[in-house]
């Protein structure tokens, strides 16, 4: 069973291997979905952790229907990637009509590698996901992660489950969105997953003494600002001992 870890910050990343992940996908801006982190913050995760660095290259949250001004950002970014010795890139591009937009997918494929190619929830905005399927797998990705076009893992197991048949072993199918210690067993039990892609996050409270009492959230929620989206290593190697025992019975 592999564990991708989705991390926002230098420290998650850390606690991520403290807990035992196998890999990481490093991110920015959780509100948007992830983005592109910044290249000091890969530069400092790469440099600090031994497990695999998977970057989001997405120039900004909404859609995945791109620019040609974006397609040549996440051209320049997978190009900073590859020297900041990450192990793979996580993107997709779709066309307007829900399809992958195969022509430019291949041409950042190409790109990339040697580093290995993660199609993300870009999957699950597409019009018909046996056709994406066949569809990244010409294109030369190495994996797909997948909540089987739903919002959660738990209401898409069935279509992943169809996926890993259909696709048979042609390329890595990877459950994400939502999925914690009480649904694990489930989701694996129903879809038959090998890997899965999860947050194990809580929230820390900021080390500031002083807290100006005449602005709170910086404009947004209350307090916000004095609280720390991160990774519980703990949740980790539980969540890895209950999908491991889950895939033992499954």
């Amino acid at each position: 069973m592999k564990l991708e870890i989705v991390v926002y910050n230098i420290e998650s990343a850390l606690r991520a291997q403290e807990g035992g992940a196998d890999r990481i996908e490093l991110c920015d801006n959780p509100g948007e979905g992830g983005t592109t982190p910044s290249y000091g913050m890969i530069e400092i995760v790469r440099q600090n952790i031994s497990i695999d660095v998977y970057v989001m290259i997405r120039p900004r949250g909404g859609d995945f229907c791109y620019s040609s001004y974006e397609y040549h950002s996440m051209k320049r970014d997978i190009s900073q990637c590859q020297r900041l010795s990450v192990d793979g890139v996580v993107f997709g591009i779709l066309n307007p009509d829900g399809t992958l937009d195969k022509k430019r997918c291949k041409e950042l494929i190409a790109q990339a590698r040697p580093l290995k190619v993660t199609c993300h929830r870009a999957f699950d905005m597409t019009r018909d996901p046996f056709e994406a399927l066949e569809d990244c797998i010409e294109t030369g990705f190495d994996r797909i992660l997948t909540a089987g076009q739903r919002a959660m893992a738990t209401e898409g197991a069935e279509l992943i489950g169809q996926l890993m048949q259909k696709a048979n072993g042609r390329i890595a199918i990877m459950a994400g969105s939502g999925i914690n210690e009480n649904n694990v067993q489930a989701i694996l039990g129903t879809s038959k997953a090998k890997e899965i892609h999860f947050s194990a996050g809580t929230m820390k409270d900021s080390r500031m003494v002083f807290r100006n009492p005449n602005i709170s959230g910086m404009g947004s929620e209350r307090g916000n600002e004095f609280k720390l989206r991160i990774v519980d290593p703990e949740r980790v190697k539980k969540m890895r001992a209950l999908a491991e025992a889950g895939n033992i019975s499954a």
